[in-house]
């Protein structure tokens, strides 16, 4: 039968199969890949976050494994031997000298290996407590800013889904915290601290990590969880309206199920960014505090410490101010750049 004209019916000899090629051609499916996969992705095409990343890992691998096969310690003094006086040699040794004993040793035929800093004014091994300097900035950066993130999102979530007066107390508590001058009271808080856990720590088991670390962890609790609950209380205050917030809620669940389960997995992408951040900001934080004398107890190291030490022989010996600060700032500048790339890769803000 013929088609008629102006008709809109359709005519199936018109048309032909498709075959399985042309099939294959038009239908081009992207893999299935999550947030995370995405993130990353996007994360490793950031050359300047990803090299960042690599210098981090390699400075946290040195600062972790290498003390264990380098053969000075940090606190050792080179030119001291039990019963005998002590041998001035090996002090303000330049990088790469040797001792007089070494001397003696070498041309022996023994092989001694080198000082690659040089040592300091009693006599240490400047790399290796270069390296434990790096070490302890390293740990009180990562355990500060967990002490943050954990008091943050514990504050912040609570504001954020309760709202009404508890929002109102908490938000004026963190104003007031706001309000105060952070170097001052930074300063006061670990000075007061330090006289008053001297004494407590004493014949515990903290006593080794020493009162200047335990009190720099307070001030973090105290001072620094603030930014970190105000964003919080943001993401949440903007999700919790959400249907599946309000499904969980009529179902009968709790306040803090809905929390754990729904709102903070959702923040979590702002939570990571947030830490990266915080993470060089308590470095260069330890770093100050140990330079004015309020850091980590003598002898243990720290790159603040040692910046603050050299100081007194910064005409003669100026490397050894200048190789501490360059090492906080590659990893604070490290730091914020992959806390940068972080931001870049994993906000859907950005990425929308």
């Amino acid at each position: 039968m013929s088609k008629k004209p102006f008709s809109f019916h359709v005519d199936l000899d018109m048309f032909t199969p498709a075959s399985a090629e042309e099939k294959a051609y038009m239908v081009q499916m992207r893999p299935s890949s999550t947030f995370f996969k995405d993130g990353v992705k996007r994360l490793l095409k950031n050359k300047v976050a990803a090299v960042s990343f690599f210098i981090i890992v390699v400075i946290t691998l040195a600062a972790v494994f290498l003390p264990m096969f380098w053969p000075y310690s940090y606190d050792a003094q080179l030119g001291l031997t039990p019963g005998k006086p002590v041998d001035p040699s090996y002090n303000n040794l330049a990088p790469f000298e040797y001792g007089k004993t070494e001397l003696q040793r070498i041309e022996a035929g023994e092989s001694v290996f080198p000082h690659v800093f040089g040592t300091d004014s009693a006599g240490r091994d400047y790399f290796i407590r270069v390296v434990y300097g790096a070490r302890i900035s390293l740990a009180v950066g990562f355990f500060a800013s967990l002490i943050v993130l954990v008091i943050g999102i514990t504050i912040g979530s609570i504001a954020g889904y309760c709202g009404g007066k508890v929002d109102l107390i908490i938000m004026r508590i963190v104003d007031i915290i706001y309000s105060l001058p952070d170097m001052l009271m930074v300063i006061l808080l670990s000075a007061v601290l330090k006289a008053a856990l001297d004494n407590a720590l004493e014949g515990t088991i903290l006593e080794s990590i020493g009162s200047n670390i335990i009190s720099l962890f307070i001030v973090f609790a105290v001072l620094y969880w603030v930014s970190m609950s105000r964003l919080i209380r943001g993401q949440i205050l903007s999700i919790r309206e959400q249907e599946y917030v309000l499904a969980a809620r009529a179902a009968g669940a709790r306040g803090k199920w809905i929390i754990l389960k729904h709102l903070i997995p959702n923040c979590i992408s702002v939570v990571i960014i947030s830490t990266a951040l915080q993470i060089p900001s308590a470095i260069f934080t330890e770093s100050y505090l140990s330079f004015l004398g309020l850091g980590v107890n003598a002898p243990m190291p720290s790159l603040g410490s040692l910046a603050s030490d050299a100081l007194n022989g910064l005409s003669s010996y100026p490397y050894r101010l200048v190789i501490p600060a360059v090492v906080i700032s590659l990893i604070v500048l490290s730091l914020n750049l992959f806390g940068d790339g972080l931001r870049d890769a994993f906000d859907p803000k950005l990425n929308s």
